[in-house]
């Protein structure tokens, strides 16, 4: 576990190693867990292998055992295919990256909780088609998922990355918060950027109610991994815009804590409030499966 409580105790303890921020982190899992750097490297190499792995082994005629989700994940990439999008074809590549990877966890295949299986769809959403797009290497997106760690390690650490406990904000609102940084890393941002991108994401979705239809992480679940995707890039543009979070960062995320206690328990996944509570939430209800 990283030893950073702060944003900002990370970000000053980056300035005096006069490293680049993700090689920073590296440095202090690599002393956490009692490793060498090459060790480290090689770990998240792998996540982020399984993560592509996932993605490719994506079929559209899956079903999770509910019946809810699948197939959306398809429909997506063929309506981006056909060039008349709203979003272009960037985002609609991001859109349905986010689908398809909600839709293995809900299929029971093999993903990467990043940070939680329920929100395992934002990163690899934005990093992947980011590497299509615009060229990255292995490495530059290894490096990003070193910056977007260090950045839910402190999110765990100060507010929560658990639905049960803070309510969706903290695993969507969560990924998300880490993606944004991740991404202005890869445009060449400051760590400074990266800091006002992950405020910014997580400011987007304070207060997302965690409400599965059954108690599944399916609907809205899914679904929602694409709002998360969008999220982390419209903080991440505006943080390289030069645009700041006015409520530093980790005010924000002690904000975010705070929500989450405030949220009733009906609200924190138990499926028993919001789209859980509807008509049709309540035709999936435990009972009923």
């Amino acid at each position: 576990m990283i030893d950073f409580t702060s944003i900002q105790q990370m970000l000053d303890d980056t300035a005096r190693s006069g490293l680049p921020l993700w090689d920073n982190i590296r440095r202090c899992d690599c002393h956490a867990q009692g490793i060498t750097p090459e060790q480290s490297w090689e770990k998240m190499s792998f996540l982020l292998d399984t993560m592509k792995a996932s993605d490719r082994d994506y079929r559209e005629e899956d079903r999770s055992h509910s019946g809810l989700v699948g197939g959306d994940g398809g429909k997506m990439a063929r309506y981006a295919q056909e060039g008349h999008t709203l979003c272009g074809p960037f985002l609609s590549q991001v859109m349905a990256g986010a689908l398809r990877m909600g839709e293995c966890n809900a299929c029971m295949k093999r993903i990467v909780a990043a940070p939680t299986a329920g929100a395992c769809g934002v990163l690899p959403a934005v990093l992947l088609p980011y590497e299509t797009q615009f060229g990255a290497t292995h490495d530059q997106l290894v490096e990003a998922l070193y910056v977007a760690s260090g950045f839910g390690m402190i999110i765990a650490t100060r507010a929560s990355i658990s639905g049960a406990e803070g309510g969706c904000q903290a695993e969507i609102g969560s990924a998300a918060a880490m993606a944004a940084p991740a991404l202005v890393h890869l445009q060449g941002g400051s760590p400074e950027q990266m800091a006002n991108a992950c405020a910014m994401a997580v400011k987007n979705l304070l207060g997302l109610v965690c409400d599965p239809v059954g108690g599944l992480v399916e609907v809205p679940c899914v679904k929602r991994n694409v709002i998360g995707a969008m999220d982390a890039l419209s903080a991440a543009q505006m943080a390289l815009a030069g645009i700041e979070s006015r409520v530093p960062p980790d005010q924000v995320l002690d904000a975010m804590a705070e929500v989450g206690r405030s949220l009733p328990h009906t609200l924190r996944e138990t499926g028993k409030g919001g789209l859980a509570a509807t008509p049709f939430g309540q035709q999936y209800a435990p009972k009923d499966l």
